[in-house]
């Protein structure tokens, strides 16, 4: 990534699989509120992300960007390790 192109959308998210080849399975999570009830809802969604250095292990808390398609589902990237994940 060496030039922007417009505004992509960014997201912070937990590593939950690491077991692909470049790829991650990020989970997002958001607290969104009900429209009838008024009560907070914790939604999560899963993106697959590229990792080209094969860095991230799971329980890693990233940063993933929006991105050209890669694969077939491949639709982000993993800009940079948030916080690292401390192996017991």
């Amino acid at each position: 990534m060496t030039k922007q192109r417009g505004n992509r959308k960014t997201r912070i998210g937990i590593v939950v699989s690491d077991k692909m080849d470049k790829t991650v399975v990020v989970r997002v999570d958001q607290m969104v509120k009900h429209p009838v009830y008024r009560k907070y809802i914790r939604r999560k969604v899963t993106c697959k992300a590229h990792d080209e250095l094969n860095s991230c292990q799971a329980g890693d808390k990233v940063l993933i960007v929006e991105s050209r398609p890669l694969s077939k589902e491949k639709r982000w990237q993993v800009r940079e390790i948030l916080e690292k994940t401390t192996m017991v």
